[in-house]
């Protein structure tokens, strides 16, 4: 006769429902390959890297735009990357500055001269220059002078570096949002003016409208 120990059942019966609740293994299917361009995330926020007809590249993340670019060619001509950026209204008011600090530069050393001639006439007895008739400076005053505005032309150059420089960073920057933030009105991060009312510190004090600047960011 055949005989079963219980032992042994209860061990096939673990056995076989363990196998009956076994899932089958599905064939791993490759994963293709995407970019920054194509990539949808988990989130909400990476939808924007998906750029849909009507929809202003401008204001949306791009990572085609290269910020090394924008530098770059800003470094070679001013307002380069500025262009390369299509923000347009900005190279004017690059070469405003240089138009600016190169007149500074014009001024004051014509005036450097014209201080360091009427200096060594005014030491050497001899007569100046007649712009400067009647003024009763010294030599040493007029070398005073001619030292202030050497310094102004050396200002005035240094500013023009800086201006390039500032030119170069801001292109940089600018390329920088538009390869890898969103600039449009769904910032939470915003710069508008706004009008406040002045504290009162007495009671006969009227407050008045001030205009001011009104930072928003949003959490």
């Amino acid at each position: 006769m055949f005989t079963v120990n219980c032992k042994h059942l209860l061990l096939l019966s673990c056995f076989a429902l363990s196998w009956l609740n076994t899932p089958a293994q599905k064939p791993a299917h490759p994963v293709k390959p995407t970019n920054s361009n194509t990539a949808i995330g988990d989130s909400a926020s990476s939808q924007i890297f998906i750029l849909k007809n009507g929809v202003n590249e401008i204001d949306h993340p791009n990572a085609d735009h290269n910020p090394r670019k924008a530098w770059v060619r800003s470094a070679i001509i001013p307002g380069w990357g500025q262009i390369y950026n299509k923000q347009y209204w900005k190279v004017p008011l690059i070469y405003a500055g240089f138009a600016l600090l190169g007149r500074a530069i014009v001024v004051n050393n014509n005036d450097y001269n014209l201080y360091v001639n009427e200096a060594f006439a005014r030491r050497d007895g001899k007569k100046g220059n007649p712009v400067f008739k009647g003024n009763s400076a010294s030599a040493n005053d007029f070398f005073q002078y001619a030292s202030n505005s050497n310094r102004n032309v050396q200002i005035s150059i240094f500013g023009i570096i800086g201006v390039w420089g500032l030119n170069c960073i801001d292109a940089y920057i600018s390329a920088k949002f538009i390869h890898s933030y969103s600039v449009d009105n769904n910032l939470s991060f915003r710069l508008g003016t706004d009008v406040i009312s002045q504290p009162m510190y007495a009671v006969n004090t009227t407050p008045y409208p001030v205009p001011a600047l009104k930072l928003s960011m949003g959490f």
